[in-house]
């Protein structure tokens, strides 16, 4: 049966953020994920995660400058030692929260920077996973679709794996940035699934619920990767059209939703 977690920085937002945590497992997620928790204090967050019950996924590194339009720095030539200092800080909060996945995100570049930005990535990343596995921890590198983002596509996410060579990092395949750069979902999960580190749904094209209103068939899918025996998490990141729980009809069969706990999937 699929586990799903709920991104509290994208749902149950009607709320101050340390009370997401218990509006998510109190809605029937038995995990819990966030992008950034770092405007309140490590001990602060993993005390309300755990007053939750619910178990934490997966946290993202320190992004940049977000308000400034960074989406990471680990590709930027010239900022290796703010993505150092920033993954330290990450690594803290993931061992106060006991979350054993990190994400760090590489950032936006321009084509004629792509060889330097290659070289920096790959040294970035390298450290980093040694750095999280001495931590115990996996590292993942997500695929995106915004413009100049250095890792779009699934399959230069893989190719980079190949070259990194290190056993502890893995794919957070999203699937909505994947059916926008790349498409052929099911075909690339079934191939790469022993690189998955973590899985994120949202609606495509619009990146609400993952529901019959957008181009995924979310059933199929969510069947496709039981029975192929993925075991991690479906990340549930998307901006609700009408309200979290009044969205999360998507959720039922599988005891999600208000009043969907005690629901048993046939």
């Amino acid at each position: 049966m699929p586990r799903f977690s709920a991104n509290v920085s994208m749902l149950f937002t009607e709320v101050p953020f340390l009370e997401r945590f218990v509006a998510a497992a109190n809605a029937g997620f038995p995990g819990v994920e966030c992008q950034f928790p770092y405007m309140h204090e490590a001990n602060e967050v993993a005390d309300k995660v755990a007053m939750s019950g619910a178990e934490i996924v997966v946290i993202n590194a320190p992004p940049g400058d977000w308000a400034a339009g960074e989406r990471g720095i680990a590709a930027l030539p010239g900022r290796e030692q703010e993505f150092k200092d920033a993954l330290e800080v990450a690594l803290n909060y993931a061992d106060m929260m006991e979350c054993p996945r990190l994400h760090c995100m590489a950032g936006c570049i321009t084509e004629d920077k792509r060889t330097k930005a290659t070289d920096t990535y790959l040294a970035n990343i390298a450290w980093a996973a040694d750095m999280t596995q001495q931590a115990g921890l996996t590292l993942l590198i997500e695929p995106i679709s915004l413009p100049g983002y250095f890792v779009s596509r699934p399959d230069h996410a893989v190719e980079l794996l190949r070259q990194l060579d290190r056993k502890n990092i893995q794919i957070l395949y999203d699937v909505h940035h994947a059916q926008r750069t790349q498409g052929n979902i099911a075909e690339f999960l079934e191939k790469n699934l022993s690189v998955i580190g973590h899985v994120q749904v949202s609606g495509v094209p619009g990146r609400n619920e993952p529901d019959k209103l957008g181009e995924i068939n979310w059933p199929f899918l969510f069947d496709m990767l039981d029975s192929h025996g993925y075991d991690g998490w479906i990340g549930a990141e998307y901006n609700p059209r009408a309200g979290t729980l009044a969205g999360l009809g998507w959720g039922a069969d599988w005891g999600i939703g208000e009043g969907a706990k005690s629901k048993k999937r046939a």
